[in-house]
């Protein structure tokens, strides 16, 4: 029998981490998956998380999991197949690892995903971006620092793990430029607008000298999270909303700021390739707009 433990940790710490440079997030998604999928399979099979092996996550115990996430927990098929892309990510990983367990393997990456409804993601128009822009107080340090944030978000549509992540060494403001490093470890440098670079600008001026090597720090000089950055937002969202009533129709997220770049360099460019390039996407031919 073959323990589980060493290799969900070689897989998480060695493949993701070293080897794919995926995001924390990522990683932090993935871990999520394994404690939901190993608590099910402990309390099923009856033995401590610690003691589960490899054998015993066969393909029915993994669709039995997944039923308990739509049953029990309710979960949208969306999420399942989350925690199903994670499960497959690791079984492909084992296929060059445990050769006996191949037919194994093969079982439980013929596990379909489920179909689910594609919505499209919403984007701001013209006034309503603008009111989301001008929500924070400029007098106030929180408020420099998030009419940057919210500037550069739009303007370089970042995911928020690159925004949040953005160092001072990565901002030229002599060439009105960032260098950004994105999924994958892919690095791309994308120019600054004129509006955005003097945000920062103004950001930089009040930063003040901290040990956070990040631009964009809490109080304390600690880098902000990502929850933080979602939290702020909803926070100049609901302002902006008083501004522009129709903004509270909206569900503003970092993922509608980051769609409302692209729609603004495709209006510019009238070039889906061009989007795909300044975003960073995965699939540099198809940006999904």
């Amino acid at each position: 029998m073959t323990p589980i433990a060493p290799l969900i940790e070689a897989f998480l710490n060695e493949t993701l981490a070293r080897q794919r440079g995926v995001s924390r997030h990522t990683r932090d998604s993935y871990a999520l998956s394994f404690q939901l999928l190993f608590m099910f399979a402990a309390k099923r099979l009856k033995v401590s998380p610690s003691a589960l092996t490899l054998e015993q996550l066969d393909a029915r115990l993994i669709s039995a999991f997944l039923e308990y996430l739509e049953d029990k927990r309710k979960n949208a098929p969306v999420t399942r197949n989350v925690r199903l892309a994670a499960i497959k990510s690791f079984f492909r990983f084992l296929e060059y690892r445990q050769p006996a367990a191949l037919e194994q393997v093969r079982r439980v990456l013929a596990i379909p995903f489920k179909k689910t409804d594609q919505r499209l993601v919403p984007y701001l128009l013209r006034e309503e971006l603008q009111a989301v822009l001008d929500a924070p107080d400029p007098a106030t340090r929180d408020g420099i620092r998030d009419r940057a944030m919210l500037h550069l978000a739009v303007c370089a549509g970042l995911r928020v793990s690159e925004l949040t992540g953005l160092k001072l060494e990565d901002i030229d403001l002599s060439s009105m430029s960032i260098r950004v490093l994105g999924k994958g470890r892919r690095e791309r440098t994308l120019p600054l607008w004129k509006t955005t670079a003097a945000a920062l600008r103004a950001w930089l001026a009040v930063r003040g000298r901290v040990a956070a090597p990040e631009v964009f720090v809490n109080a304390r000089g600690e880098p902000l999270s990502r929850w933080g950055f979602a939290y702020l937002l909803k926070h100049h969202a609901a302002t902006a909303a008083r501004a522009h009533p129709g903004l509270s129709k909206k569900r503003i997220s970092p993922h509608v700021l980051r769609h409302t770049c692209a729609m603004i360099i495709l209006q510019a460019t009238q070039d889906i390739r061009k989007v795909s390039l300044w975003r960073g996407d995965q699939d540099e031919t198809a940006a999904t707009i």
